[in-house]
């Protein structure tokens, strides 16, 4: 029986590189999202939540039918209408979808972020997953260094709030104008052509249309083949570069560090100008954790009017990994208090006394004892739910309106159960939760 029920059990597993997140991992994933929520708004962007699902060609336009996503990573179908739809594998495209579908970018500025499951059919390995998860920032309508600058420093404050600032290193470049990377894919094209014995096969087949990849291959023998090969800084136009020496000289202006990176390449041709990078050393192979750039092109080649527009992504399980790397002390998101009581009649309080808690102290996570059993068993569901506190209700104290506090991590020192009257407790909790 044992067998067939463990059989049973393992019946049904998830899909290959699409991940539960279990209770014990939640609470991270929460502070996380209510950290950036917070970030966001300090800086006046509004959320934008949008479908999982568009038309294929939306990801065919933007992303382009040359690269690996559109290639060989979407999931891709055709519906009871024989309409081809994609799940979205990143936010870009949608965001400039949903803002010409309900005209939030015509002549106007808009500062918008955005968050949720991405996917993308790739080889599942550490912190890189089919489903995975972003935070999205984009600003539509500026063309100026100085909101390249700002969703800089949004990052910055973000990685800084997550407590993972000091594991991260910024990396800049700039791609210049569209005329400027003509000139500079002809040189590394014919640069290319003397050395396509060491390229890998993406990176010849790619060589005429997207040259660009070759600069940020994971190839080993691609990597040793560009090593020497031209930098695209040597090609920028003059506006180009008095655009990149004011982002540069705006994050100096706030004491953000960064490194010039000629190698930061995007591989389509509505990327402009600013790109950049936040990498760190300590999660291997998975090292960018955040990484955005200008698309000043991409609303005009999905239909809309020239429009100026700037953003980055952030993978989210990546940023968790590297906040547990990093020693980063995340909440367990454990209750702080285990309501136990002895009899019938003290069950119903303490229901009532359950409710009257959490609508005077609104944070508070409060667990009430279900099922009975004594109190050496209810105390060990306490401990083991991993509450800091005990709230112990039998018939004496509910004959005095009032209940024994118990400490289940010896935190206030001295005697670790005291009594504690109901009309108190609000405040007594409250004060003693401030800390957490």
């Amino acid at each position: 029986m044992g067998a067939t029920g463990v059989g049973v059990a393992n019946k049904f597993q998830s899909v290959r590189g699409f991940n539960d997140v279990l209770p014990a991992d939640a609470a991270a994933w929460q502070f996380l999202h209510a950290t950036a929520a917070e970030v966001f708004a300090a800086y006046g962007y509004g959320e934008i939540r949008l479908p999982l699902l568009e038309r294929t060609e939306l990801f065919e336009r933007s992303i382009g039918e040359t690269t690996d996503v559109v290639e060989k990573e979407m999931f891709t179908f055709r519906d009871r209408e024989n309409d081809s739809l994609t799940l979205r594998p990143e936010f870009t495209a949608g965001t400039v979808r949903a803002g010409l579908e309900h005209g939030l970018l015509h002549n106007q500025q808009q500062r918008l972020w955005s968050a949720g499951p991405v996917f993308r059919h790739e080889r599942p390995q550490a912190g890189r997953y089919r489903q995975f998860h972003q935070l999205n920032a984009e600003a539509y309508g500026l063309a100026g260094p100085d909101i390249d600058v700002e969703l800089i420093a949004l990052s910055a404050r973000l990685l800084k709030r997550l407590g993972v600032a000091g594991a991260a290193r910024l990396e800049l470049n700039s791609l210049g104008t569209l005329e400027a990377r003509r000139k500079y894919r002809e040189a590394l094209i014919g640069f290319l052509q003397g050395r396509q014995a060491q390229l890998d096969e993406n990176t010849r087949r790619r060589m005429h249309q997207n040259p660009l990849r070759a600069l940020d291959s994971k190839d080993p023998g691609t990597q040793a083949a560009v090593a020497d090969a031209p930098s695209l800084l040597d090609f920028l136009d003059s506006e180009s570069l008095a655009h990149f020496g004011a982002v540069k000289g705006g994050l100096d202006v706030l004491g953000i560090r960064y490194v010039v990176n000629p190698r930061i390449v995007r591989g389509l041709d509505y990327y402009s100008r600013t790109v950049f990078e936040w990498a760190t050393d300590r999660l291997g192979a998975q090292g960018t954790v955040l990484a955005g750039g200008r698309y000043d092109g991409l609303v005009e080649q999905l239909g809309g009017s020239t429009t100026p527009a700037i953003g980055w992504a952030a993978g989210v399980e990546r940023l968790i990994m590297l906040m547990k790397e990093t020693g980063v002390a995340l909440a367990d998101g454990a209750p702080h208090v285990y309501l136990c009581w002895l009899g019938d009649a003290e069950r119903d309080a303490a229901m009532r006394l359950a409710e009257q808690l959490r609508e005077a102290v609104p944070r508070l996570r409060l667990v009430l004892n279900a099922g009975g059993g004594k109190l050496p068993a209810q105390l060990k569901r306490a401990d083991k739910c991993g509450a800091r506190l005990a709230l112990i209700l039998g018939e004496q104290e509910s004959a005095r309106q009032a209940v024994q506090v118990k400490s289940l991590r010896q935190m206030e020192g001295g005697s670790t159960q005291t009594e504690c009257p109901w009309a108190e407790l609000p405040a007594r909790l409250s004060d003693l939760l401030q800390p957490e």
